[in-house]
């Protein structure tokens, strides 16, 4: 989109601005399965002009039935962590035959679905720096948590 000839006048953080309040209003009709009418009326809110409206209403209609089942393949829920395993790997050589003696942690998250149940595993592999800023990046997310439920 940055590298449209009709908008290279414009800002590109305005654009991305419009990109992003462009999705968040088609996935927000979609999720709420909006109609026609409805979209209407929230974008005349916003101060759009007629022919806008019936142009974004057009296309949004056209794909709404893929949008659908776009979401519906997403879930409703986030995923939820349930179990934690890890272990330490030591790779001593590679490919070539190269002695590297680089420790690695393959860590595997147990992840279940809330909507469905359904249990499904996440691995990754990282350095003990990775794994060092995934932690902290945790510990503070838990902090935040406490002092938003403190208030």
């Amino acid at each position: 989109i940055l590298d449209d000839p009709d908008l290279k006048d414009i800002d590109p953080l305005v654009l991305k601005h419009c990109h992003a309040a462009a999705a968040t209003c088609i996935l927000e009709a979609g999720k709420h399965r909006a109609d026609i009418s409805a979209i209407s009326t929230c974008l005349e809110d916003c101060k759009l002009d007629k022919e806008r409206i019936e142009q974004f209403c057009t296309e949004y209609q056209k794909n709404k039935d893929a949008l659908e089942i776009l979401l519906g393949s997403i879930g409703r829920s986030p995923l939820h962590i349930t179990d934690v395993s890890w272990r330490l790997e030591y790779q001593i050589k590679n490919n070539q035959l190269h002695k590297t003696y680089q420790p690695s942690y393959l860590v595997t998250l147990n992840v279940e679905k809330s909507d469905s149940g359904s249990h499904t595993d996440v691995s990754f592999s990282c350095t003990m720096e990775q794994l060092q800023d995934l932690v902290g990046k945790l510990k503070d997310a838990a902090k935040s948590l406490e002092r938003a439920t403190q208030m």
